[in-house]
Formats: C-alpha cells, sequence, structure tokens
C-alpha cells in the first residue's frame, strides 16, 4: 500500500502540526516512517539537537504495571526531580497519594494519561502524538491541549479531535494524491480555506 509518493515535508522549530485526515490514509503510518517504526523506502533527517519522543495507542500496554505512576514517569529519565513529575502529574490529575497507585489498577483513561505525561516529561524537544485523545474525558483533553500549549519544543499530532485540533495546532498537514500537503495556519483558517478549495474543484470539475 502506498501512502506517499516522491513526496517531502519539513518541520521547523515552533511547529504545532496536525495531521489530519479520514480513516484509511495513512496518517499513522506517515507518523511512524517520522518516529522510524515503520519501514520505508526514502530518508528521513533530523535536525541539529533533536530529541524526539513518541506516544502511541501500544505505549498503555508498554507500561510497567508493577511501577506505581510516579515510578512510571521516573523511567522517562527525563533529569526532572520528584517535585518536577508531581507537578507534572498534578497537570494530569494525579495529585497527592494517586501517584503511588499501581499502573495495573488504573482505569484505561487514567493509563493514557500517565503515557502522555511520561512521553511529555522525557527530554524531548520533539514529540510525535498518534491519537491522544483516544481514552481521554472532556476535562483530560483540555488539560492535554494546556500542556501542549505550554510545551517549548515542536510537535506533530495524528487527531480526528476538531475541537482538540483546533486549539493546539499552527500549522495543518493531510495527504492527498500521495502527497504531503501543508497548510500554514490554525485548523479554523484551513477550514474556511479547504471548504473554498473544494467548492472550487468540484464547479471546476462539473463545468
Amino acid at each position: 500500500l502506498t501512502i506517499v509518493e516522491n513526496a517531502s515535508a519539513e518541520i521547523e522549530r515552533g511547529d504545532k502540526i496536525a495531521l489530519i485526515g479520514a480513516n484509511g490514509k495513512g496518517k499513522s503510518t506517515l507518523l511512524r516512517m517520522i518516529a522510524g517504526t515503520e519501514e520505508f523506502s526514502g530518508e528521513r533527517v533530523w535536525g541539529h539537537n533533536v530529541e524526539e519522543s513518541f506516544y502511541a495507542q501500544h505505549q498503555l500496554e508498554a507500561l510497567n504495571q508493577n511501577n506505581d505512576v510516579l515510578e512510571e514517569l521516573k523511567e522517562a529519565r527525563s533529569g526532572k526531580t520528584d517535585l518536577e513529575l508531581r507537578s507534572l502529574l498534578g497537570a494530569f490529575l494525579f495529585s497527592g497519594d494517586t501517584v503511588e497507585k499501581k499502573i495495573k489498577v488504573l482505569s484505561g483513561g487514567e493509563k493514557a494519561r500517565v503515557a502522555l505525561a511520561k512521553t511529555i516529561a522525557s527530554k524531548a524537544n520533539f514529540l510525535m502524538l498518534d491519537e491522544p485523545t483516544n481514552h481521554l474525558d472532556m476535562q483530560s483533553i483540555d488539560i492535554l491541549i494546556e500542556v501542549l500549549n505550554n510545551y517549548l519544543g515542536s510537535f506533530i499530532v495524528v487527531s480526528h479531535d476538531r475541537h482538540f485540533v483546533s486549539q493546539i495546532a499552527n500549522k495543518i498537514w493531510w495527504i492527498e494524491g500521495h502527497q504531503i500537503k501543508e497548510y500554514p495556519g490554525t485548523y479554523a483558517e484551513f477550514d474556511v480555506w479547504n471548504r473554498q478549495r473544494l467548492k472550487t474543484m468540484s464547479q471546476t470539475n462539473s463545468a
């Protein structure tokens, strides 16, 4: 299955990219190609001092079930102090004694929050997040939006959640005709532009 062909794209410092589009277009596959976990023909060239961290659904299974929440975050080897890790966990709704809960007793949503906090706690300055809002309730999604808006590095996010995407992205990517297309703006701006574009295309095709 060809996802992209003779395609290229560049991610610059400060980019907050949302990779959007219908199911089956290859968004997650493209993200894995960027992350280096999916084989492809072509090359991936990292910029200077880029440290990446990849969040995908399987991250939930990769959590150590016998760790407590705080211990799990320490495994990110971020160099952050316990106080800094507790502060980050507080942002993800783990406070006080809840940081001592074992991973194995957590719900799916709680595990997702731990996995996201662990991804963000890493030393990475470039995050790749595949459907990070799955398993999250509205409150947790709003927290993730706040965390990403305060994040100083760059990121690329695959998501179907329009509310989420509209709050975090300053650039929109989508796959069309085996190419990676880019719109340099927010989702709201992209939406207006894209509706007009599709309308013009349909008028041209029916003319």
